[in-house]
Parts: C-alpha cells; sequence; structure tokens
C-alpha cells in the first residue's frame, strides 16, 4: 500500500469505523470497514484507544445523517463523495436508485478499485477536489440534485486550495447541499498534541473560524447547520447509544477548544 501523507490519514476514520463495528453499542455497524481493515498491510495498532477514533464515528454518523435526509427527499439524486478515501457509505446508506461518485487523490482511487469496481451507478473519480475538470464526469452521468460530502478533506488544503474549491464546487453545483468540516485556529495550533494526527505526517492547514467564513466569501452560501461533535442535532442524539450520549454530555460541560473549535457544516451553494 502506497498512500500519500495526507491521503494516509484517511486509515484513521476507518480504523474508527471497524473498532465501532466491534462494539455491542455499536454507532454505524459498519462491518464492512472491520472488512478492510483486515485486508490492508498497515499497523493500525498506532491508533489503538485514541479518543478521536470515537469522535471520527460521530462526525461520519453526523454527516450520515444529512445524507439521510437527502436521499429521503431525493431517492434519485447524486451523491459525490470528495476525498472519498476508504469511506463506505455507500454500504450502509445505498438505497438502490441514487448515483453515487467517489473522488480522490490517483493513489487512493487505485487503492479503492481494488476493493470497490465501479457499477451502473457508483463511479470512481481519480483527481484532486480543486481540478476544474472532474465536475464534467458528474454532471454528464447524473442531472442531480447533488449532496457534496467534504469529510475531513478540506481542511489539509491551505485556505487559498479551500476558496478555489468551495468556488469550483459553487460553479458546477449551484443550489448543491455540501457538507463540510472546518477547523479554528486554536485547533490548527495544536495539532502536534492531537492524538491522532500525531501519529502520521500530515497536518491541516486551513484555519476557519466557522462556516460564515463561507458566506463572506461566496455571497448567497446558506449556512443550514453547524454543529460541534459534543453538540448533535438533537434526533441523531437521541438514537445514540447511552455511552456515547453519556460521553458527549460530559464533553459539552468542558467545553474544550479542540473540540468546540472543529466544526460539522452544511451548507447550500449559492
Amino acid at each position: 500500500m502506497q498512500l500519500g501523507s495526507v491521503q494516509e490519514t484517511l486509515l484513521i476514520p476507518l480504523y474508527g469505523r471497524a473498532v465501532d463495528a466491534r462494539r455491542k453499542d455499536s454507532v454505524l455497524g459498519d462491518t464492512r470497514a472491520a472488512e478492510l481493515v483486515a485486508s490492508l498491510d498497515y499497523d493500525f495498532t498506532r491508533f489503538d484507544d485514541l479518543p478521536s477514533l470515537t469522535g471520527a464515528v460521530l462526525r461520519t454518523a453526523l454527516f450520515d445523517h444529512w445524507v439521510s435526509g437527502f436521499l429521503t427527499a431525493h431517492p434519485a439524486g447524486t451523491l459525490v463523495e470528495l476525498g472519498a478515501g476508504l469511506n463506505t457509505r455507500y454500504e450502509r446508506l445505498d438505497n438502490g436508485t441514487a448515483h453515487w461518485f467517489d473522488l480522490d487523490l490517483p493513489d487512493v482511487t487505485a487503492l479503492r478499485r481494488t476493493f470497490v469496481p465501479d457499477t451502473p451507478r457508483r463511479t470512481a473519480i481519480a483527481a484532486s477536489v480543486t481540478e476544474a475538470a472532474w465536475p464534467d464526469i458528474v454532471t454528464a452521468r447524473s442531472a442531480g440534485p447533488y449532496f457534496l460530502a467534504a469529510e475531513a478533506v478540506l481542511p489539509f488544503l491551505d485556505e487559498a486550495g479551500a476558496r478555489h474549491a468551495i468556488g469550483l464546487l459553487s460553479d458546477r453545483f449551484p443550489g448543491a447541499l455540501l457538507a463540510l468540516d472546518t477547523a479554528g485556529p486554536a485547533f490548527i495550533a495544536g495539532q502536534d498534541h492531537h492524538d491522532a494526527l500525531s501519529k502520521v505526517d500530515a497536518r491541516m492547514r486551513w484555519a476557519c473560524a466557522g462556516p460564515d467564513q463561507l458566506a463572506q466569501w461566496f455571497p448567497g452560501i446558506d449556512v443550514l447547520a453547524s454543529h460541534t461533535l459534543s453538540t448533535p442535532p438533537t434526533k441523531m442524539y437521541e438514537e445514540l447509544p447511552v455511552a456515547h450520549r453519556q460521553l458527549l454530555d460530559g464533553l459539552a460541560a468542558q467545553q474544550l477548544p479542540q473540540v468546540e473549535e472543529y466544526r460539522l457544516n452544511l451548507v447550500r451553494l449559492p
């Protein structure tokens, strides 16, 4: 397995989902993630017992929550996973009628294709989210509506790259829903002490105080929701296992900067 430094970070949420799948009170029940971990030649033990594994699972659960709502409203809509990594959202949520596109860099896409073949409704695209040509593949095969999921992707770009990528998405998918995470300045500054990121070479680069910055960049962006890991939507919170609800209650009470500055956002592009 040959992956670049940023691409290696995809293994953290993958392992988080695999560990979660082994729990009796699993949040995601992602047995496919456990199968992928067992198939990869990588020392996942470096991530054992890290609190961030649970954080990654909760982040994915919130993105799943938003995607499920979109599919309920648009059963034949299109999901575009930006920086798909070894994401298994399709296996968890596919409804049999939606179209899915898994976008990632060539080395990751080559790895994905060893496990996930293309189908008439699911297509892998080898490209960077900042490249101008890849949206043509999506729009040529699907008329939308579109949901764009950028989970743990855009913060690894610098600010200019993130702004360019969001501008590209706005130009090519007007009116689409975009789910993305943002990391504030204190979170960016403290990465060397982060339990998971300190174990890999990659670092987040785009410091964003919150989704209001996107609306300043691109007037017309509508911020529909913004949550920290400790304050998910009420419906999602109520569906979590008891142990996870208790964990979130404790985090919310502590108001930790590394939790409060990391936000999960849903916006509608202009």
